[in-house]
């Protein structure tokens, strides 16, 4: 299982390798919240996500003998970029099983970090299935998009470094919202900053209609999402929480939080007015729920994930118009 010096240990893997997001805040964003809102652009990361961090920890922690022979791993986009680029740091092929309407920026620039793209039909076909399957034909090593150790430690370090910027400049323990997808960020977070900062209180944020976790967190025990849905919110739409993830999160977790599409439509727009950041749509929950459910934070000051950036320029033109 995870914890904080597994954590650690990605951290110091992770030195020079990704970026050490900053924390933003604007006073026109506070007046909306009613609060102090500060921003982790994640979006800014290495592949436009969060997701290199756990790329990168779960393929540096590898035997270089297995990771010599290649990963494999199945994700809408974000996960993918990660472990591709991350296999392309380290000289190793990568095989990324993608959903066939994933948006096509994230396909392409997954394919653009050497990586071999396989599709498949989400409403149809099982990835974890066909993931297992090449895993075993061509005996590469599968890295799993949150039920995996080493990439819930690479995540965590985003926690890590909310803790250390927290102290810097003076915010108050308050709450911290997280798109939630599997929940690898969220419990990485929801871990390290139970060591280092545990006066935060971590929160899951969702689109509606996709709030497995929130759901799961109220009646303590794995809920599903329904098969065949969509979102815009793409890079956080997963079947339910992990295996791994959920316990984390059911013992270090408040209470998640759902966000309607077009209040996250709005966050996106706010966050290029007034941060001047390109944020996707499932990396703009969390923004969503600071902004719009005030109601339902605590006070303090809160901090807020902008998890990723990787939208379709279609869809980016729509939402600012």
């Amino acid at each position: 299982m995870t914890d904080i010096s597994r954590i650690r240990a990605a951290a110091s893997r992770l030195e020079g390798k990704a970026r050490r997001t900053p924390l933003l805040n604007s006073q026109f964003l506070d007046e909306i919240a009613g609060r102090r809102v500060f921003v982790k652009p994640e979006c800014l990361q290495h592949t436009g996500s969060f997701k290199f961090r756990g790329g990168w920890s779960a393929l540096s922690a590898l035997d270089e003998a297995v990771r010599a022979r290649g990963v494999i791993a199945f994700s809408s986009g974000n996960h993918a970029q990660g472990v591709a680029l991350a296999a392309q740091m380290h000289g190793v092929p990568a095989v990324i099983i993608m959903p066939s309407d994933a948006p096509k920026m994230k396909i392409d620039n997954t394919r653009a970090y050497g990586a071999e793209v396989v599709l498949y039909d989400r409403a149809s076909e099982d990835r974890d299935a066909i993931g297992e399957r090449l895993a075993g034909e061509r005996g590469l090593t599968l890295i799993r998009p949150f039920d995996e150790p080493e990439v819930i430690a690479g995540q965590g370090t985003v926690g890590l470094e909310i803790a250390a910027q927290a102290a810097e400049l003076g915010v108050a323990p308050g709450e911290v919202l997280v798109p939630c997808g599997g929940g690898g960020l969220t419990s990485g977070i929801a871990l390290a900053l139970a060591a280092e900062a545990p006066g935060f209180t971590v929160r899951t944020c969702e689109p509606e209609g996709f709030d497995d976790a929130a759901r799961s967190l109220a009646a303590g025990e794995i809920r599903a999402n329904r098969p065949g849905a969509s979102s815009i919110c793409d890079a956080i739409v997963t079947p339910q929480p992990g295996r791994l993830t959920f316990p984390v999160m059911k013992e270090l977790c408040g209470a998640g939080i759902a966000v309607a599409e077009s209040d996250v439509r709005r966050a996106m727009a706010l966050a290029f007015t007034r941060l001047k950041i390109v944020v996707e749509p499932g990396g703009a929950v969390a923004l969503a729920a600071a902004l719009f459910h005030c109601d339902m934070i605590s006070g303090g000051d809160v901090v807020v994930v902008a998890s990723g950036g990787n939208v379709d320029p279609e869809l980016f033109a729509a939402v600012l118009a």
